[in-house]
């Protein structure tokens, strides 16, 4: 954040059209992120697999949601998770993906795997300061 981004979190939350979460439990969820992590904004797509909504990661329509929300170059962001999910989503974006190590990271593409939340931070102001050179 110190840095000039952006933080946006995307979340797939099919537990609401599941009908085994609440609104209300997802709102609690939401407010201990954002008491951990300072972001700018919450996106959720509410919709089960069945559905096929293009907002379902590993689909892009969080990211595009939020590239014409925040006025965000997808070209020039990044995607940090811990499933492949969402490096699929970042690479259909053209966002550069990065993936703590987890037993979800999968086979789908990813640009970079690094081991920890603090390591992914210093290869994103790595990759800022490169893209601003650039």
């Amino acid at each position: 954040k110190g840095a000039g981004f952006v933080l946006i979190a995307t979340t797939n939350q099919p537990g609401l059209s599941r009908g085994y979460q609440s609104r209300r439990e997802l709102d609690r969820m939401h407010e201990m992120l954002r008491r951990s992590f300072p972001l700018d904004d919450i996106l959720v797509c509410p919709h089960d697999e069945t559905d096929h909504c293009p907002c379902r990661k590993p689909r892009p329509g969080l990211l595009i949601e939020a590239a014409f929300k925040w006025h965000l170059s997808l070209d020039h962001s990044f995607v940090i998770s811990d499933k492949w999910q969402d490096s699929e989503a970042a690479r259909t974006a053209g966002c550069t993906s990065l993936l703590i190590k987890s037993p979800w990271i999968g086979q789908a593409h990813h640009d970079f795997i690094l081991p920890n939340l603090d390591a992914i931070v210093d290869k994103v102001l790595m990759l800022k300061q490169q893209l601003t050179y650039a």
